[in-house]
């Protein structure tokens, strides 16, 4: 049970992220290789997730904006890693991720993506969180332990988001949330608390702007 004056404080979170995502969102450029990564002179927050669980709705709903992570038709298709800054001047950028789990990618290509996000992850000091992203109508698949195991190894903290949580009934996500809560309970890089998103309804957006906003800053 949280006291009036947490409540007051994640208030003031929330509304400062709202503020700052509003503001100036702006892509920055595409790493293919570790050479083309950024200066690491600001705070990171990356996202990831398997092919089609949602990604770019999530980034778009973040950062109030239709088109700045535009979805491929194709899930798997994008192979590097996008960097969007946020803010002006510069308070941290948003590191979209390749997704895994290429169901019809060539062996050569997951090795690649592979060799790509473990070098990042474990050499990448203004790392601040990672977030994983899991479609709730599926819950956790083994591809997403995979990862979570990676990013345990690699001693990145991350978060555990549940998406597209208007496409299932209440109980039924329910049910999704307490099993993912459980699962991750035993990765010691996880953060305790799951959080439930929509970027369609925008359920859950508030808060994670501002648990991303407390990450950057932390």
């Amino acid at each position: 049970m949280s006291t009036p004056e947490e409540e007051q404080a994640q208030a003031e979170l929330e509304e400062r992220a709202r503020k700052l995502f509003s503001g100036p969102v702006a892509f920055l450029l595409s790493a293919p290789q570790l050479k083309f990564l950024p200066e690491p002179d600001a705070p990171e927050i990356a996202f990831c997730g398997r092919s089609n669980v949602g990604k770019s709705s999530l980034l778009n709903a973040l950062t109030n904006r239709k088109g700045l992570a535009r979805a491929s038709v194709t899930p798997g298709r994008t192979q590097e890693l996008n960097f969007f800054d946020v803010g002006e001047p510069l308070h941290f950028r948003l590191v979209d991720m390749p997704g895994y789990g290429f169901a019809k990618a060539p062996v050569k290509v997951v090795e690649k993506w592979k060799a790509l996000v473990r070098s990042f992850l474990r050499g990448r000091q203004v790392l601040r969180r990672t977030l994983v992203l899991v479609d709730c109508r599926h819950g956790l698949k083994d591809v997403d332990r995979e990862f979570m195991k990676m990013l345990d190894e690699a001693a990145v903290g991350y978060r555990v988001v549940l998406t597209k949580a208007d496409k299932v009934k209440a109980s039924e996500l329910e049910k999704v949330r307490l099993a993912t809560e459980a699962e991750a309970r035993k990765h010691v890089a996880a953060f305790p608390l799951i959080h439930v998103t929509s970027a369609e309804k925008g359920m859950g957006i508030p808060e994670l702007r501002a648990a991303v906003l407390a990450d950057a800053e932390s």
